[in-house]
């Protein structure tokens, strides 16, 4: 497994075939309600919902679901690589460094930053799993290799662009809690910027590989019609009945070309509940209905 914080890195070395998988981050270009309710905007009118671009400090990834705390603090989910500053052979969080807790990120949609950038607004790290775990010395090592979850916290003068419902399919309905087995059908939405804003290519259906019993359930891996590229990384993915299921991190080259990964939510946000200090964290679900059809 490679680390790719570059796609240019990645061409570059010519290494491609030799690789097992790159975390997806590219260059430039609720189960349970919170403790204090969050109003959110239609899905018609919001700017900032699951699937926007998230660019942090010149990395770009894809945002995944929306998350509450205790006090109506509103969080975008993304990956934690996507603040990553190692290089592209750097996939152990528990050794990577990482931007510190309160690093900028700017929300990107269409091509135009509806929130952060030379605004006002736009969002800070608030957690990130790879730091976290360097901070408590985390030795498990599928942990170290696939808790790869972050958590953006939305400026509170940007809450009201904010819809939680996942565009095109809708959902999530809740957080899936049994895995996935050979054959089941999930759905994601992608939004890299690579894709030269071709849209109708952003959302994408697919078949999982089944739990990997090397890792304890940390990751499952997947293929998908039109494959995760850089920039995907941190995008949601639900499961056929519509909850929350994942969030991607890696596309393999070998010994399963073209595949992805995903980590599993349910294990990312526990981990982040009993360790982030965020008080009440939560799944917000969509306000739209899951609508799995393609």
């Amino acid at each position: 497994m490679t680390r790719l914080t570059r796609l240019t890195r990645l061409l570059a070395a010519g290494t491609a075939a030799a690789l097992t998988a790159v975390l997806l981050v590219a260059p430039p270009a609720a189960e349970a309600a919170a403790t204090r309710k969050t109003s959110f905007t239609p899905a018609s009118r919001a700017t900032i919902t699951p699937g926007v671009m998230a660019y942090t400090a010149g990395a770009q990834c894809t945002t995944n679901f929306v998350f509450t705390d205790a006090v109506g603090g509103v969080y975008l989910g993304y990956s934690a690589h996507c603040a990553g500053r190692g290089e592209a052979t750097d996939t152990d969080g528990c050794r990577t460094a990482s931007l510190p807790l309160g690093t900028r990120v700017d929300f990107v949609r269409g091509g135009s930053v509806v929130s952060g950038g030379t605004r006002l607004g736009g969002g800070r790290l608030a957690y990130s799993s790879w730091l976290t775990q360097k901070r408590l010395g985390t030795r498990d090592a599928a942990a170290c290799a696939y808790n790869d979850f972050a958590l953006v916290k939305v400026d509170a003068a940007d809450v009201g662009k904010v819809n939680p419902s996942v565009p095109f399919w809708g959902g999530p309905v809740g957080l899936d809690t049994e895995g996935t087995a050979a054959g089941d059908r999930v759905y994601t939405y992608g939004n890299s910027s690579l894709r030269a804003g071709v849209s109708a290519l952003s959302p994408h259906t697919g078949i999982s590989l089944g739990d990997d019993p090397a890792d304890g359930g940390w990751s499952h891996p997947l293929y998908t019609v039109s494959p995760g590229i850089p920039g995907d990384s941190g995008s949601a993915f639900v499961s056929a009945d519509g909850k929350a299921i994942g969030v991607l991190s890696t596309l393999g080259l070998a010994p399963l070309p073209a595949s992805n990964n995903i980590g599993d939510l349910a294990k990312e946000l526990a981990f982040a509940q009993a360790n982030s200090g965020i008080s009440g964290l939560q799944l917000v679900n969509g306000t739209e209905p899951f609508s799995p059809i393609l």
